[in-house]
């Protein structure tokens, strides 16, 4: 698929790496409609090839309207890229001295698995939905996963949610090959966005220092990843880890 004549929905578009692939791909020729809950962020992203939808990823109605206009706004759409989703991190148990522990709560478990799993699952399927209905051929469906599906302390929510993601993915691959529709899934690693700087700055640099190349990724490259799964027409059912070498 010709990525400057391609029709997407991105999610997770306000900021961050979604805002950079929208850009990204307006700026390649590509049409975008952004989808975020971030009604002010998603403003000061609208442009002549980015027009703009206010959503929420874990509710089931908002995102069914939301990739209704789409499909009215484009007229077709064959790409949809979820980068929604969020993190909080928390030991499972953590001892806080004097005999007494903690545990995650459910409220922060459920939290990160409803905007990062459900908030997947709801975008895919009301999308696939439509490009099903419509014989939209081809079409490609990108999530968006993380070097911490392996497993990370301290982010057994957001580890679980991301290798669900990429479980996910694979199920959705397998089941619309027939339709002419592909789906794959890219984990980054550590990439230098906002969200980083509220990280303590000893921690950032050990993690740093655990990279083979020694540095952090930039959102170019993620977009880099999502460019080449539009285009490769070959690539499905996988997932394309952009982490400077950190996963094994």
């Amino acid at each position: 698929m010709d990525v400057t004549e391609c029709r997407a929905i991105v999610t997770g578009a306000a900021s961050g790496l979604g805002r950079a692939c929208c850009l990204g791909l307006a700026e390649a020729g590509a049409e975008v409609v952004a989808v975020d809950s971030d009604r002010k962020g998603l403003d000061s992203l609208a442009g002549d090839r980015i027009f703009v939808q206010e959503a929420d990823v874990t509710r089931e109605c908002e995102v069914a309207s939301a990739v209704d206009a789409a499909f009215a706004r484009l007229g077709r759409v064959d790409v949809l890229v979820n980068f929604a989703g969020i993190y909080r991190d928390g030991l499972l148990v953590k001892d806080i001295g004097e005999g007494d522990f903690v545990s995650m709560p459910l409220a922060q478990w459920r939290a990160v698995i409803e905007t990062d799993l459900t908030g997947t699952f709801l975008p895919v399927r009301e999308t696939a939905l439509r490009m099903v209905r419509d014989g939209v051929r081809p079409g490609v469906l990108i999530t968006v996963s993380s070097v911490s599906r392996n497993g990370n302390p301290g982010q057994g929510n957001y580890s679980a949610a991301k290798a669900g993601v990429v479980a996910f993915t694979r199920s959705v691959a397998l089941e619309l090959a027939p339709h002419g529709i592909r789906a794959a899934a890219i984990a980054p690693g550590f990439i230098d966005t906002p969200i980083l700087s509220a990280m303590d700055p000893d921690r950032l640099s050990a993690q740093v220092d655990e990279i083979p190349a020694r540095r952090l990724g930039t959102p170019a490259e993620i977009f880099a990843g999502v460019r080449f799964a539009i285009e490769c027409e070959y690539f499905t059912g996988r997932c394309l880890e952009i982490d400077g070498g950190l996963s094994f």
